[in-house]
């Protein structure tokens, strides 16, 4: 079976697509308490990520088990992850 997207750590808030998925899709991922659904409200491009949970404005998106940035808008689970609603933490 193919994956879909992957989640490295229980206190990541976002994963990762490992290939092209669209809006509608499904994903199940497998943490270590057991396992998370999440319907896709937005197609997301391979590579991306993809809100696992709401993601307040102002609240750390973590990746990783790291913080990588901060939400600069709301964002609800399923909806993509990207340079348009977080701003990074790098270079700071």
């Amino acid at each position: 079976m193919v994956e879909d997207a992957i989640l490295i750590s229980d206190r990541d808030n976002v994963a990762t697509a490992l290939r092209d998925l669209p809006a509608g899709s499904v994903i199940l991922l497998s943490l270590s308490g057991g396992e998370i659904q999440v319907k896709l409200v937005q197609d997301i491009p391979f590579g991306h990520k993809f809100a696992l949970k709401r993601i307040t404005r102002g609240e750390v998106v973590v990746k990783y088990g790291e913080a990588i940035g901060v939400a600069v808008e709301d964002i609800e689970a399923g909806e993509h992850v990207h340079i348009h609603n977080v701003r990074s933490n790098r270079g700071k």
